[in-house]
C-alpha cells in the first residue's frame, strides 16, 4: 500500500511502515507542508495493528536539510512577523519530535547527505539511526542566529553529555557519520551501497522480536530519558521567536540567502 501526500510517501510492506520525507529540491526541507505530512503518516502507522516498526528516511539521497529557509521568510524580514513564524515552525518541529517519543513502535533513522538543523534533530529523537558513510550532519542554528529546534540541545545533553553538546551547538562544524559514531550517536555506519540493506535487516528483526515487550521498554526509556523533553520544547519557542527579532538573525539569514560570510555585530 503506497499513499503520496505531496511532500511525504507513505508506505507499508511486511508490517514495517517507511514514511519518506520527499521535496528532494530543497534537501528535503523540513516545511511546515511536510510536518503536517509526517505526522499524519506517523498516527497512521501507530493506529495500524500491522505495523511493527518505522522508517523515517529521506528521497533523493538526502534526509533533511533542517528548517525551510524559504517558509522563514515567507512573510517577509518585519521581526513580528519573522519572530510568528518561527513560534509556528519551532512549535511544528516540536510535535513531531514528541510524536516519534510518544508512538511505542521502534523508530529507524535511515541517514543519508545532508542531516543538518532540524532534521538532525529529529533523527537523534528516533530509537535507532543507521548512516552512510557519505552522510553529513551539522547543528546549523548558530549560522544564522538562532538556536536548535527540535529538541536539539536536550536531546545531544542526554545522549553525549553538556561538554560535547555545548561544542556542537555553539561551533556549528559539520561531522561526518564516522565522527557521529564515535559519539555514539548512531548504531551503524554503512556505505551507500549497504544502506537499504542495513535498514532493512534491523526492521525485520525488530519485526520478529515481542511488541508488547518492545513496547514497554520504549515507554520506560522515555520515562527514565525524556521527561524534559516537553518542557524543552515548550522553551524552543519562547527563545527563537526572542531570536528572530534579532539583528544578527536577520543578517545571518540574510547572508545564507545572499551566500556570503555573515557579519555580526559585537
Amino acid at each position: 500500500m503506497t499513499q503520496s501526500q505531496d511532500v511525504v510517501i507513505y508506505n507499508v510492506e511486511n508490517h514495517i511502515a517507511t514514511i519518506t520525507l520527499n521535496d528532494p529540491k530543497s534537501l528535503n526541507a523540513f516545511s511546515t507542508p511536510m510536518k503536517c505530512a509526517v505526522v499524519s503518516a506517523l498516527n497512521k502507522a501507530e493506529a495500524d495493528a500491522e505495523v511493527r516498526v518505522i522508517i523515517l528516511q529521506g528521497a533523493g539521497g538526502n534526509f533533511s536539510s533542517g528548517g525551510d529557509i524559504k517558509e522563514m521568510l515567507s512573510d517577509g524580514l518585519e521581526k513580528e512577523a519573522l519572530s510568528e513564524k518561527l513560534k509556528t515552525m519551532v512549535t511544528g518541529a516540536g510535535e513531531v519530535s514528541l510524536l516519534l517519543r510518544k508512538i511505542h513502535k521502534p523508530i529507524i533513522a535511515k541517514l543519508e547527505g545532508a542531516v543538518a538543523g532540524a532534521g538532525l534533530n529529529l533523527a537523534l529523537t528516533c530509537d535507532f539511526r543507521i548512516t552512510a558513510d557519505n552522510a553529513k550532519f551539522v547543528q546549523a542554528f548558530i549560522h544564522i542566529g538562532l538556536v536548535p529546534d527540535a529538541g536539539g540541545i536536550y536531546l545531544l545533553n542526554e545522549l553525549i553529555g553538556p561538554a560535547k553538546t555545548t561544542e556542537l551547538v555553539m561551533l556549528g562544524d559539520k561531522i561526518s557519520a564516522q565522527d557521529m559514531a564515535d559519539l555514539n550517536l548512531v548504531n551503524q555506519v554503512v556505505s551507500s551501497d549497504e544502506l537499504d540493506a542495513a535498514v532493512l535487516k534491523l526492521a525485520n528483526r525488530l519485526t520478529q522480536l515481542p511488541g508488547t515487550a518492545l513496547t514497554t521498554m520504549k515507554h520506560l526509556i522515555n520515562t527514565h530519558a525524556y521527561m524534559g523533553l516537553n518542557e524543552a520544547l515548550d522553551m524552543e519557542v519562547h527563545q527563537q521567536a526572542r531570536l528572530a527579532k534579532t539583528d544578527d538573525f536577520i543578517e545571518g539569514i540574510t547572508a545564507f540567502i545572499e551566500k556570503r560570510k555573515p557579519v555580526y555585530n559585537q
